[in-house]
């Protein structure tokens, strides 16, 4: 399983891993990116992590164009990891 595909407490296990994955991934000098599997659903807990300078998302962005469109898609999308980014700054007492 994948922090994508998990449930309940499993996924916060996964989220958990990767939030130590993230700080590792820096620590060595690193960077850190994220991938396969991110959609409209399950960006935002993976966006908070400050660690993540990159989201590879272009294959969801180009399937779910199909029906939205990919203005629309990568609208929705660049909204949700702004927002999450944002939300997380606000928590740690960081301004923009």
């Amino acid at each position: 399983r994948t922090y994508c595909n998990a449930e309940g407490g499993l996924r916060k296990t996964e989220l958990s891993r990767l939030l130590s994955a993230a700080k590792i991934t820096e620590d060595c000098g690193l960077s850190c990116h994220a991938g396969h599997g991110l959609a409209f659903n399950n960006i935002s807990d993976i966006a908070q992590i400050p660690e993540i300078v990159e989201f590879n998302i272009g294959h969801f962005l180009i399937g779910e164009s199909i029906f939205i469109g990919l203005s629309n898609a990568i609208k929705k999308m660049r909204v949700l990891i702004d927002e999450a980014r944002r939300d997380n700054k606000s928590n740690r007492g960081i301004d923009n």
